[in-house]
């Protein structure tokens, strides 16, 4: 290009790390400023995840330092997300809610991306109360903050809280559930060993379950002993999926423990009835 501005050099940055190209992307960021171009809020926006993603915590907190001493990360709400969500991607929650708490002001996304990272950093109980102060700073939840939020119930096990929040989700802000808040309820439920209504729940699903949520309920059954339940489980993933051998080897392998012999050799028939291979290496299934 014969004349180039900072948005060009946005696009080609944004380009490098939606492509997995961070390395290239913080490198062109040199060059950039090199050649006399002042970055903006989309440059900041664009690199903080690919400092997170390359583990560069020292150029996160250079590009956060600039930012800040442009009046960037006051001006842009947008700036303040990328430098809490770079922060929980580095598993520095500390920092993380302190730039939060410094943020002037909050949208929903700001909210997200902290629950979240809350969520997968063992910081659960603490997400869930940061979704409680969401009503107090006058922000509203979306579907995204159910995933969040739910998730870190499950991970702390609080059943009831989830149940609840479930609910509220078409009673109190009209968000009909979608299949990853399925996902997290019964991930939930089996975790704490409610597996019957983990199952019930996937039953009386509006959309069609996929072969994840049944595999949830599975292992939720092996781990608390329900071997009834098991049974019916693998069954729905046999219907769900009847070209995967791997479901007929796991039925079968539950017949083999409580030794019934007779429904092994009916899988082996239905197996060839429906032109189903084995993979090598399974067992019971011959």
């Amino acid at each position: 290009m014969s004349e180039r501005n900072v948005a060009s050099w946005n696009t080609i940055i944004s380009c490098l790390g939606q492509s997995g190209r961070d390395r290239e992307a913080l490198e062109l960021f040199d060059e950039m400023q090199k050649q006399g171009f002042e970055p903006d809020e989309v440059t900041v926006v664009s690199l903080l995840p690919a400092c997170a993603r390359l583990g560069a915590v020292d150029a996160g907190q250079q590009i956060e330092s600039y930012a800040e001493s442009s009046r960037l990360l006051k001006d842009f709400i947008s700036v303040g997300n990328a430098v809490i969500d770079f922060y929980c991607k580095s598993g520095d929650m500390e920092a993380s809610m302190r730039k939060f708490r410094d943020m002037p002001r909050k949208n929903v996304v700001s909210f997200n991306t902290m629950i979240t990272g809350m969520a997968f950093n063992g910081k659960d109980r603490l997400g869930v109360e940061l979704f409680e102060e969401m009503a107090t700073e006058g922000v509203i939840p979306n579907d995204a903050t159910f995933v969040g939020v739910l998730t870190c119930c499950s991970h702390a096990g609080m059943v009831d809280r989830a149940r609840e929040l479930f609910a509220s989700m078409s009673t109190d802000y009209q968000i009909e559930p979608k299949l990853e808040h399925y996902g997290c309820m019964v991930d939930l439920l089996g975790r704490s060993g409610c597996v019957r209504e983990a199952s019930d729940l996937i039953r009386k699903m509006p959309m069609k379950p996929n072969a994840a949520l049944w595999g949830s309920v599975l292992s939720a059954c092996r781990t608390h002993g329900d071997m009834e339940l098991a049974e019916l489980t693998v069954k729905e993933l046999i219907n769900l999926e009847p070209w995967n051998s791997g479901n007929y080897v796991l039925l079968s392998n539950l017949y083999a423990e409580v030794g019934r012999w007779n429904e092994v050799e009916k899988l082996r028939i239905q197996m060839r009835g429906r032109c189903v291979h084995k993979v090598p290496g399974y067992s019971a299934v011959g």
